[in-house]
């Protein structure tokens, strides 16, 4: 039962404490963590683990007890929407593995958040227990400063009735693989990728499975359209970046560059290639390293913990 699962924490610029979060998940046995990747504008940090369902549970388990203690969102600002210290956390089931696996896994994590963090958690995605839970935004509309007001017409689904004084609330949730992509233009006009981001997403009329919200990337003297495909089969990244590009052109702006988040199926990556290379018939049994994955070797994969650029994530729109 192999599970993938994606924490993301109110945290991207304090490597202290991002070092204590990647330690103690990479110290929990049968799990590997593939990355930690914390962004300064965002002040957030997305954490990619996986392994058998059981171990990953157990790690992201310690890595929230570090978050509650360590994370103090009445002192947290950042440009992300967020609702609690560790905000979100999505179980992803891979392979042969249920999504009904990954509910399990979501609704085990909640309780136990509650009970023994006291922290309460609301439940989406596959796992919501209400239609009007199931969209990520809506489970955290109001985000920290709102969520008093909130808990006393919307209780949670685990934990205390009222938030946590610190770490505020927190959504958990299952699903299956999505692409986290960021595209900076060349304009510091936010209301620009404001634009673009309404004309991109599928919500408002745009591209069928992809949500995109405009960001400030303060530091970077540009703005951003971040982008989550939620259905990239649908909708491959690259018909994604030429909207955006396109859409951005009637401003006279153009693509600076972009950034992907976390990892990425290999899927996506075969479709960007057979795209922008014109390969229309290439296979992943073309690709060296895919070819022998599929083979009896599989190549090893080195865990990264990276600061500076990568902190929206796929739970972030």
């Amino acid at each position: 039962m192999w599970v993938e699962c994606i924490p993301n924490f109110s945290e991207g610029t304090d490597k202290k404490i991002l070092e204590h979060l990647f330690i103690t998940a990479s110290e929990r046995p049968g799990v590997r963590v593939l990355g930690l990747e914390g962004d300064v504008d965002h002040n957030r940090a997305v954490m990619t683990l996986a392994g058998d369902g059981e171990a990953v549970l157990q790690a992201v388990l310690a890595a929230a007890t570090v978050a509650v203690r360590e994370i103090d969102l009445t002192r947290q600002t950042g440009t992300h929407p967020r609702l609690g210290s560790l905000d979100v956390v999505p179980f992803v089931p891979l392979g042969s593995t249920p999504m009904a696996y990954a509910v399990d896994l979501a609704e085990r994590f909640g309780k136990a958040v509650g009970e023994d963090l006291g922290v309460p958690v609301y439940l989406y995605e596959h796992a919501a227990s209400r239609p009007e839970r199931k969209n990520l935004a809506d489970v955290r509309r109001g985000q920290f400063e709102g969520l008093a007001a909130r808990m006393r017409v919307d209780p949670p689904d685990f934990g205390p009735g009222a938030p946590h004084p610190t770490a505020g609330a927190m959504a958990v949730g299952a699903r299956f693989p999505l692409i986290a992509f960021n595209v900076f233009l060349t304009t510091d006009d936010l209301a620009i990728a404001r634009a673009v981001a309404r004309a991109v997403r599928g919500s408002s009329g745009g591209l069928v499975g992809v949500k995109a919200l405009a960001m400030d990337t303060v530091h970077r003297g540009r703005v951003q359209v971040s982008l989550n495909l939620v259905d990239y089969p649908t909708t491959p990244l690259p018909t994604a970046i030429e909207m955006v590009r396109r859409e951005a052109g009637r401003f006279g702006v153009a693509i600076a560059e972009t950034e992907l988040v976390g990892l990425l199926p290999a899927q996506a990556l075969m479709d960007s290639l057979r795209y922008y290379l014109q390969l229309s018939h290439l296979e992943a049994n073309q690709v060296v390293e895919l070819a022998l994955a599929g083979s009896d070797y599989i190549p090893a994969n080195q865990s990264s913990l990276h600061f500076g650029g990568h902190g929206h994530s796929e739970e972030g729109v």
